[in-house]
């Protein structure tokens, strides 16, 4: 994990920010690496939908380093039309059950951030 949490009840936003930069930096040099088949930047569409990075610079980035047979998963709402441009497979998904509504289960430390 290198996220604080959630976005939106982020105490100081320009560290979330921050945070969400050092995340990038560090995936960029896991997806350059070519270590991996699959690498999934899971809720990464939120630091693009607030501008913290800069879609179209996201984009570039990928089309130049990442390796041909490598997939690159991207999840979260909100993705920017050129990300949906960019994309090879597009999926929208729709929640039926969610155990932080159903159970009363709590965020979790390494599994929602």
């Amino acid at each position: 994990s290198t996220g604080d949490g959630w976005t939106w009840t982020s105490q100081d936003t320009d560290q979330t920010q921050a945070k969400a930069v050092r995340a990038w930096e560090m995936a960029q040099s896991k997806i350059a690496g070519s270590a991996y088949d699959v690498i999934v930047l899971d809720e990464f569409t939120y630091p693009l939908h607030y501008g913290w990075l800069d879609t179209a610079a996201v984009i570039g980035w990928l089309a130049e380093h990442k390796p041909p047979m490598q997939h690159v998963i991207i999840t979260g709402r909100y993705a920017p039309q050129a990300l949906v441009d960019f994309a090879d497979l597009v999926t929208e998904m729709s929640e039926i059950k969610h155990p932080f509504a159903q159970q009363q289960i709590r965020a979790q430390a390494g599994i929602e951030f």
